[in-house]
């Protein structure tokens, strides 16, 4: 089994079946595995919520905030700070309609749009190493299961 490679690889012990079994710890060790391989790979300072927002913000320039929060999956306050942290770096700038002071709509500046470039790119790289030996078929099939998952998992905590 490749998790007992791995400990004999690194001198450890082996992940406890019950571990393997519970798909929370899988979730969590893929989470990890792929945000350690973002840093190294595609971007040390941006990170992959920070880049979800912007790739929402190119594709719906003008979005309300609160929208686009939930386009990726974040909560609204988490939304609120990230997005403030795209705006001191200058990669976005929010608007706020007249007509409506609560809103907040969100563009990309000149500036976001090439890191957001640049970020990406990188990232469809990593998406080839994290994807290779699987066939195309099998890519689309995988990714389509790991969605069902998160929206059944999500469901169990909406509000």
């Amino acid at each position: 089994m490749a998790s007992d490679r791995r400990a004999e690889e690194t001198g450890g012990l082996p992940v406890p079946g019950e571990l393997l079994a519970a798909p929370g710890y899988v979730a969590r060790r893929l989470h990890q595995a792929y945000v350690a391989a973002w840093v190294r790979m595609v971007d040390a300072t941006l990170t992959g919520p920070q880049f979800a927002v912007l790739t929402a913000v190119n594709a719906y320039p003008g979005a309300e905030q609160g929208s686009l929060a939930s386009c990726v999956a974040l909560d609204r306050s988490t939304m609120a700070s990230l997005v403030r942290r795209l705006e001191d770096r200058r990669l976005i700038i929010r608007e706020t309609p007249a007509e409506d002071g609560r809103k907040r709509l969100l563009y990309l500046t000149e500036q976001g749009r090439v890191a957001l470039r640049d970020a990406d790119r990188r990232a469809r790289e990593l998406d080839v190493l994290l994807m290779r030996g699987y066939q195309a078929d099998r890519q689309k099939a995988l990714l389509q299961e790991l969605t069902e998952l998160s929206e059944r998992w999500e469901s169990l905590v909406d509000d």
